[in-house]
């Protein structure tokens, strides 16, 4: 029997804010809600440095400009996790340091030890994080599924280029509606 695990990445308020679609909380509430109602384990994914970001380089062209800025409370706030799909008890949350979800992060360590070999993707954004933790699941041989309204990008194009033909040679891509249905 495979064990499943719903990953929902970079739904922090400070991410979130930067991609405006008043349905995608909702929807991705749902397949959350529908996680917990069918004992899928659901673990969040956030991206997080210490004070000071002591782990970037200033060559890292994504994140380098956070290298040595000063801690301020402003910003840890911004980075919690959305509060319409904030964790729930017995949810797990992991903090990755690079774009994908097992960079720097205890997220493999969490699935073994969980025998989960199932992910289910959702996250902002495609082309960022789904992108990126797909291709290390698939190397890694998870079974992988994409609830391809569950993610969000802020190019329309890349989405669809990245849900309908680069993803489904990894994974299979559905929607929430489907995927809960199936539960």
């Amino acid at each position: 029997m495979s064990e499943q695990a719903l990953l929902v990445m970079d739904v922090q308020r400070m991410i979130v804010d930067r991609y405006p679609d008043p349905a995608y909380l909702p929807r991705l509430r749902k397949a959350i809600d529908t996680a917990r109602a069918n004992g899928v384990r659901v673990i969040y994914v956030t991206v997080g440095f210490r004070p000071g970001a002591p782990e970037i380089s200033p060559r890292n062209k994504l994140f380098g400009r956070l290298a040595g800025a000063p801690a301020s409370a402003a910003a840890a706030q911004a980075n919690d996790i959305h509060p319409d799909v904030a964790p729930g008890p017995g949810d797990i949350v992991v903090t990755k340091r690079r774009v994908s979800g097992f960079a720097g992060s205890d997220l493999d360590m969490v699935l073994r030890a969980n025998d989960i070999d199932h992910l289910v993707l959702t996250g902002i954004a495609t082309s960022g994080v789904v992108l990126s933790t797909l291709r290390q699941a698939a190397d890694l041989d998870f079974t992988l599924t994409v609830l391809s309204d569950g993610c969000l990008d802020n190019d329309p194009e890349v989405h669809r280029v990245l849900t309908e033909k680069v993803f489904p040679m990894q994974a299979e891509v559905t929607t929430v509606a489907d995927w809960v249905a199936a539960r």
